[in-house]
């Protein structure tokens, strides 16, 4: 804490004396935005980064081709709308916009808010055209799914092109939605009327191509409609925000600039996840995807709803859906949120390119599925323990609530009086939390010492060690890991890993490595410059953490000792994957005692990588990854119907063969170690874990160790 204070009082101090002197900064905030106020905020967050960040950028051109590279990302990422030789005049201030901001102007932002609007006004009629007409599904041609291997339209004829291509995408996807609907109720209703020839009833007619395509085009209509009622609330202060935003995210992804509005939906983020679906959205190149499912929720209930799905469109029960791609993601939350017991039904595009409705009924989280819970494992003979942790949680108003570690000590009491043989520890999709609750929990394992280092900026690193010298558990132990383990969950699974403890297995962790703080610029602000208020908040990365041995998992992530092919995981993005990610780097280990009595890895991985070779599932669950690889690397894809549809199907087919050779495998004897005595919460907590293959991995790579 003494740090984050330093780095507080360091910003505080920067900011009364900012922009004391700017001509009119008492001038009263019009409809219109004043230009004093663009003046201020682009400053204030500008020099504040760079004066306290923990990896500050030099304000030079370097950092000036950053910012107009990553804002003409965040303007027209799709290159949907501008122009090569609006490119082109924009390219002009691609080193100058630190001189704009440090001689307070605003020449590149205004001139980029003119041509985007523009350029979105002349599409506006251009997309209404395009749709006015059927598209022809036989022809061969392709479309481009990814904008970062397009360059931007030439011309107006270019882009012209470009959308009719985009729409006859959209529509073609809708439309093979709509032909497997019908064929779904065609299904159904044969076998009703098989069941009880008598009660059948008169089905809804059968549709023609044409109709089908005619409504697909027409939900591909209505949903631009939209789309574009949106971007035309758009104005001066959106832009400026998202520009203020560009510069904090040019420092690293997690630092960010929060307008009041979204400093509101932001706090809503943080408090409100305890109701609804319980699905975490973000944004990436235009599309809306699933960034974690909180435990316990609805989401987490129904089972379908995965960490990494793209959402595409967001239904309410029976009525007709609407389409979000390229929505703005507090629009899509409002329309994921609702009332307790209503359904939504999420249009989702899974890795392997299938698309899949998926209904859910919105509920409250039940908290104690939040919580760690522990499970014994009876296999050949041996019993092993297992324990779930969904997130790492701690009481930090001291209010007499739970946090994480205490937690895990209670569930390693229960499993050690069950006379478990050793212990799987699973923080697979865990995305962090408490800090000081990870170093404890590691220090679970290991007798007291270094659990992991903190650095601020130009301040030496501080240990954070367990002070207690007990050991709770000292048996054999394997922590389960994968791409969505991320923060704390990189501190406990690094330090195991350093002190020899146990084994890492699974795939290869986030790589976030930072520490965040929330500042409010209005508290900061100067007084004179109170009639410009409101100013919104500042997110800002003020500290990095690295394992005892030295090494940071920022960027790379914490390796594991047995790797284990994962489907989901392995195609999920890292800290690497996003725009100006802080490096790795390293600072001196820590004096640690590594543990005396260290598993064999390598003897383990060996076993490890026999079995799972042999093992059917796991060879199929392999080949599938490859071939969801090598699909999201094909990023052009057959505006032809017909192969457009036996694509999906193709993917379909291995999804589901997948599904019935994991099905087919032995399932594990798990039996919940529950609290309470409700069998229905115990039952969905084992329920996944019978056909886990990872987790059977971990029980056989246990096994070995004895």
């Amino acid at each position: 804490m003494a740090s984050f204070r330093s780095s507080l009082g360091f910003f505080s101090a920067l900011l009364p004396g900012l922009f004391l002197f700017i001509p009119g900064s008492h001038a009263t905030l019009r409809d219109d935005l004043p230009p004093q106020k663009k003046q201020v905020l682009l400053g204030t967050v500008t020099q504040g980064l760079a004066m306290a960040h923990v990896q500050p950028e030099q304000i030079d051109d370097n950092f000036s081709k950053r910012v107009y590279a990553l804002y003409l990302k965040h303007l027209d990422g799709g290159k949907k709308f501008l122009l090569q030789p609006d490119v082109k005049q924009l390219q002009r201030y691609e080193t100058s916009i630190d001189n704009e901001i440090k001689q307070g102007k605003s020449e590149f932002l205004d001139l980029s808010t003119k041509l985007i609007n523009q350029r979105q006004q002349e599409v506006q009629q251009l997309y209404k055209e395009l749709l006015g007409q059927p598209f022809d599904f036989t022809a061969n041609e392709t479309f481009e799914t990814e904008p970062d291997k397009l360059g931007f339209p030439a011309d107006a004829a270019a882009r012209r092109d470009y959308w009719r291509r985009l729409l006859k995408y959209q529509t073609m996807t809708r439309l093979s939605e709509l032909m497997d609907e019908q064929d779904r109720q065609k299904t159904k209703a044969l076998a009703a009327a098989k069941a009880k020839p008598s009660d059948a009833t008169i089905s809804a007619p059968v549709r023609t191509p044409a109709e089908l395509e005619a409504d697909a085009r027409k939900q591909v209509l209505k949903y631009y409609d939209d789309y574009f009622n949106d971007l035309a609330q758009t104005d001066e202060a959106d832009r400026l925000a998202e520009f203020a935003n560009t510069i904090a995210n040019t420092f690293d992804p997690h630092s960010e600039y929060f307008a009041p509005k979204d400093k509101t939906n932001f706090d809503i983020a943080l408090t409100g996840r305890l109701e609804g679906t319980g699905a975490q959205i973000g944004e990436k190149d235009g599309q809306v995807t699933v960034t974690y499912i909180v435990p316990g929720s609805a989401s987490h209930r129904q089972g379908e709803l995965k960490a990494g799905d793209i959402i595409l469109r967001v239904g309410q029960g029976a009525a007709e859906p609407v389409s979000v791609t390229g929505m703005r993601s507090d629009k899509v939350v409002q329309l994921i949120r609702g009332k307790k017991g209503t359904e939504v039904r999420l249009t989702v595009k899974k890795p392997d390119g299938s698309t899949k409705v998926i209904p859910i009924i919105r509920d409250i989280v039940v908290i104690e599925e939040t919580y760690a819970q522990s499970a014994v494992i009876e296999e050949g003979g041996k019993k092993v323990g297992y324990i779930l942790l969904p997130s790492f949680y701690a009481d930090f108003n001291h209010n007499g609530g739970r946090n994480s570690a205490e937690d895990v000590r209670a569930e390693l009491e229960k499993l050690k009086a069950q006379n478990v043989q050793g212990v799987v520890l699973d923080l697979r999709f865990n995305g962090g939390g408490s800090l000081q609750d990870a170093a404890e929990m590691a220090g679970l394992f290991v007798p007291s010492g270094p659990m992991v280092q903190v650095k601020s900026r130009q301040r030496a690193a501080e240990v954070v060690a367990d002070p207690d010298p007990k050991v709770q558990y000292d048996g054999p132990l394997v922590v389960l890991v994968n791409r969505y383990s991320a923060s704390a969950s990189e501190i406990l699974a690094g330090a195991i890993q350093d002190y020899k403890r146990g084994v890492i297995m699974g795939n290869t962790t986030y790589g976030k490595a930072t520490v965040q703080r929330m500042f409010e610029l209005d508290e900061l602000m100067n007084p004179e410059l109170a009639a410009l208020k409101p100013f919104g908040s500042l997110k800002m990365t003020i500290q990095k953490y690295y394992r005892v041995s030295g090494s940071s998992p920022q960027f790379r992530g914490v390796t594991p000792d047995i790797p284990v092919p994962d489907g989901y995981s392995a195609l999920a993005d890292g800290e690497q994957d996003t725009d100006y990610p802080l490096p790795w780097d390293e600072i001196a280990p820590a004096k640690y005692q590594p543990w005396a009595a260290a598993p064999p890895v390598e003897k383990l991985k060996a076993a490890s990588a026999t079995r799972v070779a042999a093992n059917p599932a796991f060879r199929l669950l392999t080949d599938a990854v490859q071939g969801m690889l090598k699909r999201r690397d094909e990023t052009q894809v057959s505006l032809n119907l017909t192969r457009y549809r036996a694509e999906q199907q193709e993917a379909h087919a291995l999804n589901e063969k997948f599904k019935s050779v994991q099905q087919q495998a032995t399932a594990l004897s798990v039996t919940a170690l529950a609290a309470a005595t409700d069998s229905s919460r115990a039952q969905r907590f084992v329920q996944p874990l019978r056909k886990d293959l990872t987790l059977r991995e971990a029980v056989a790579v246990i096994k070995d160790e004895l």
